[in-house]
């Protein structure tokens, strides 16, 4: 992912409120958000190459979603893939803070990174390039940078859905997919400077990313219910203008973690 908002235990009717993109070269290949064959209760994307999701959640309720930290000049090429963070967390056994005491020791195997990781009990945010936090009641945005990091796209999005928020059902949705499509590009001199130069800076600042060869290839909901009903929605675009697969799934958590 590269923007992942995120309203915590503000909503009468739901737990989290989750709404984020996936921006990628079009040219990588992968899976739309399914319930796995070889996992059949881990929920979301598959990363093709890698074998690894960008954003998931299982039916015990445990979910978590990586962001790149982006600083091109420490970039390594033989490095793990960052999906790898999410998978392993949710195919594997441990809650989300006994699994962040493995990642913190491994984190130097991966390119800079946020991990957003969460079950039943608690949400955390973690960075490879600073530090644990676990979450309070409250409204969040993670980019490419540290946590609520007041980058345009970042500020922008927290607004868009802190006025969502007065929604339920359909109309929340709807809401949410609207602010994901939001293309606004920030003025220069509201812009980042993270080493890719002013042209990429430009093109990155919106929530939803296009370019000739890199954008926005999915937009995902996640809804969490107070009464444990669990609704995540994913729309596919790989380049085009309009969403080519809309994915929705809807269940009840089985059990606490």
């Amino acid at each position: 992912m590269c923007l992942i908002l995120l309203a915590y235990n503000v909503h009468p009717s739901y737990r989290l409120i989750l709404a984020a993109n996936r921006d990628e070269f079009y040219e990588r290949p992968s899976l739309p958000a399914d319930f796995w064959k070889d996992q059949k209760n881990v929920l979301a994307g598959r990363d093709i190459k890698e074998g690894g999701t960008w954003l998931g959640i299982t039916k015990e309720g445990k979910f978590a979603a990586v962001t790149n930290y982006r600083d091109p000049s420490t970039f390594k090429s033989k490095a793990l893939s960052r999906g790898r963070l999410v998978s392993r967390y949710l195919i594997g056994k441990h809650n989300a803070g006994e699994y962040l005491e493995d990642v913190s020791l491994q984190a130097g195997k991966y390119n800079s990174f946020n991990l957003l990781i969460g079950d039943d009990k608690n949400i955390f945010v973690f960075s490879s390039r600073g530090e644990t936090k676990k979450l309070k009641a409250g409204i969040y945005g993670l980019s490419n940078h540290l946590l609520n990091s007041p980058w345009p796209k970042v500020s922008r999005g927290k607004r868009l859905l802190k006025t969502a928020l007065d929604k339920k059902g359909d109309e929340l949705e709807e809401a949410l997919f609207v602010l994901l499509a939001d293309r606004r590009i920030a003025p220069d001199n509201k812009l980042p400077t993270t080493g890719v130069g002013l042209k990429w800076e430009r093109t990155l600042s919106s929530i939803f990313v296009t370019s000739p060869v890199y954008g926005t290839r999915s937009s995902t909901i996640l809804l969490i219910g107070k009464n444990r009903r669990v609704r995540f929605v994913e729309k596919v675009f790989d380049g085009q203008k309009e969403p080519w697969i809309t994915s929705s799934f809807s269940f009840k958590l089985e059990k606490a973690i």
